[in-house]
């Protein structure tokens, strides 16, 4: 079609060597797998109509950036008649306008004001700048995705539709198996039910397991080309085969641990084509591991006093975020560049300066993660405060958020993150 395009003209319009994609095909791809597997797994019945199932795969809210629905639980409201109560109308709208603040003023904000300044050009910031950039730039992905998320859900219901939930507060997990049941929820147990599970979960290995773990390895060593590496990998698998002959824990456990590595690094692949996004998915499954083994030893994992749990939450806020480098990273010289900053040029005297140069952007962090950190029953309560409010409340405070996210607005306008994918 290109090479038909460029015909008509003397202008190449189109480029011949690139393939283009459909948007939200990631999207539209999951969701058809999981309308064709509920079927054959009998908790769905087929549509009668294609109307019915192309608005079911390209239902425009969540196109693009999620949630992923489900099946089983967006098609039969379909055929139910569509109706929109008082309490989805105070929902929706409630969660709309928690969306343009999460996505307007704590992500946008701090992206032109700080973090795209640092991450465009490291060497030009102290590794401390460094190190608050990707500290904000958890903040940043989460308002920006958990705002996108929030506004499609809140779209949902002012048209009659349910849409699942799928952040849940994240930063208030204890370690990284818990982060992963909080965020993308509608990833995170699509890969569990369609992907982990059939695989053999946490019983067993299965063909498919040593199938897919053989060509990720075998693409590896075709990658890298390297003698050593090669050598490597086959004496590790031998000893691995051989001490799981001999030991039927030891067996189960290597299934296991198989079975997740291999989510992780497909969900990682899910975002990209690209080594950063493999290695970012390995080292998010190895935090599960790791963690796996170790609250079997861990003098914490009993104690239950609020500075255990604070702790718990800082040390795996610590490693979701400095694995996210991986994530914001544009490729791994870019990478290794923000790595030689934080290693080699933390400049601590300077970092009192670079505090009040960017003030404001800091006490916006600050609030961003104080109110993510705000008990659920008083996040509760304020919605329901606005649901119980009169229409002119509600109006007046839809003003203030519009006024608010127009204040911290910019000409540079930040794209929704989930957009790339």
């Amino acid at each position: 079609m290109a090479h038909w395009g460029n015909s008509f003209n003397d202008q190449n319009y189109f480029t011949v060597d690139k393939i283009i994609l459909p948007v939200g095909i990631s999207f539209y791809t999951f969701q058809t797998i999981s309308y064709s597997v509920d079927i054959f797994r009998r908790k769905l019945k087929p549509l009668h109509s294609i109307l019915d199932f192309g608005f079911y795969v390209s239902f425009f809210p969540q196109l693009v950036a999620g949630p992923i629905v489900r099946a089983e639980s967006f098609v039969p409201q379909i055929s139910q008649p569509t109706t929109v109560t008082k309490a989805d109308f105070d929902a929706g709208t409630f969660m709309i306008l928690k969306g343009l603040i999460k996505k307007m003023f704590f992500a946008d904000f701090i992206a032109m004001h700080f973090l795209d300044r640092v991450f465009d050009a490291p060497e030009m910031f102290s590794g401390f700048a460094n190190v608050m950039a990707m500290i904000g730039y958890s903040l940043q992905i989460y308002g920006d995705f958990s705002g996108y998320t929030d506004i499609a859900i809140g779209l949902a219901l002012l048209m009659g539709f349910k849409l699942p939930i799928n952040f849940n507060s994240p930063y208030k997990a204890t370690n990284a198996g818990e982060f992963w049941k909080r965020w993308h929820i509608s990833l995170s147990t699509w890969l569990r039910d369609y992907l982990y599970i059939p695989l053999g979960g946490n019983r067993q290995g299965t063909t498919a397991s040593y199938i897919i773990l053989g060509v990720i390895v075998l693409g590896t060593l075709y990658a890298f080309q390297n003698l050593y590496l090669v050598f490597g990998v086959l004496i590790l698998s031998l000893f691995v085969f051989i001490l799981s002959q001999f030991n039927t824990q030891v067996k189960n456990h290597i299934n296991t641990n198989i079975n997740l590595m291999l989510t992780m690094l497909i969900g990682g692949l899910w975002h990209g084509a690209s080594w950063k996004f493999v290695i970012w998915g390995g080292l998010n499954g190895l935090g599960i591991v790791v963690y796996k083994y170790w609250r079997k030893i861990s003098p914490w994992e009993a104690n239950h006093h609020w500075y255990a749990r604070w702790w718990k939450i800082a040390i795996t806020l610590t490693f979701i975020t400095f694995t996210r480098i991986y994530f914001r990273g544009e490729s791994m010289n870019h990478i290794a560049r923000w790595y030689n900053q934080v290693a080699y040029h933390m400049d601590w005297q300077y970092s009192w300066d670079i505090i009040v140069h960017y003030q404001m952007v800091f006490w916006v962090m600050l609030l961003g993660y104080v109110t993510h950190w705000l008990p659920q029953t008083t996040k509760d309560n304020i919605e329901g405060l606005y649901a119980k409010s009169p229409i002119p409340v509600k109006i007046f405070v839809a003003a203030v958020t519009g006024v608010i996210c127009y204040q911290a607005f910019s000409t540079d306008f930040q794209p929704f993150i989930y957009f790339q994918f």
